[in-house]
């Protein structure tokens, strides 16, 4: 499993280098938002489309990406938050293959109970009365578990045994490294900002992370 990549190629090589990813028979789930920041998101899509066994799960970037890739609008608050890497990655449009692989993504993803989401889900609620919007905007399950989390609370907030989210920067929380609050893990470690690309292998537990991105592309300035 994998969390926001945001256009940094040379994150993601690094992660599954050290990693020993096998693109024939390990199957990565991402976390969404591959788009928007680093100038290499062509590149990152090309590398995720020839993973053979690919759940990719759609981010709020990832929307506005598709939104640009189907109407040829670009919002400014889209192109200031990393919008303008993707655009300049495809002059002629989106191609085929990479807007198909967002227009298959998934809202969510789960498997052994364990649930796989870009933003957030309302624990209250039958996540199959849920809204796509919640799935790839909301930070309400995620700011609960770290309010827990402050208060030395370890308690079940979803039906889920875990809960992967990308989304929220654990840079924003004084961390490089993915935040476990509750059963929420937070996996977006910041490579769209000054952070590094994080990867988890779900059997074992390990990490394995990127060199901060930044230094992967010294003369661009991603999303800062």
């Amino acid at each position: 499993m994998i969390g926001d990549i945001h256009g940094a190629h040379k994150a993601l090589i690094q992660c599954f280098e050290r990693s020993g990813f096998d693109y024939a028979s390990d199957r990565l789930i991402s976390l969404g938002d591959a788009c928007d920041g680093w100038p290499e998101v062509d590149k990152v899509f090309n590398e995720l489309c020839s993973i053979r066994n690919l759940v990719y799960i759609i981010g709020n970037h990832d929307k506005w990406a598709l939104n640009w890739a189907d109407t040829g609008e670009t919002p400014y608050v889209w192109l200031v938050q990393g919008g303008k890497s993707t655009t300049e990655c495809y002059p002629n449009g989106m191609i085929p293959e990479h807007h198909r692989l967002l227009i298959q993504a998934d809202e969510y993803y789960i498997e052994n109970n364990q649930l796989f989401v870009h933003g957030g889900i309302d624990p209250g609620r039958p996540i199959a009365e849920q809204e796509r919007e919640t799935f790839i905007w909301d930070r309400n399950l995620v700011n609960l578990a770290l309010y827990k989390k402050e208060l030395d609370i370890e308690e079940q907030m979803s039906p889920f045994v875990r809960v992967f989210v990308g989304h929220t920067p654990t840079l924003n929380y004084g961390s490089d490294l993915p935040i476990k609050a509750c059963e929420v893990w937070m996996m977006d470690t910041g490579a769209g900002y000054y952070g590094k690309l994080t990867m988890m292998d779900l059997d074992t537990g390990t990490i394995y992370q990127s060199d901060p991105a930044p230094q992967l592309y010294p003369d661009h300035p991603g999303r800062m």
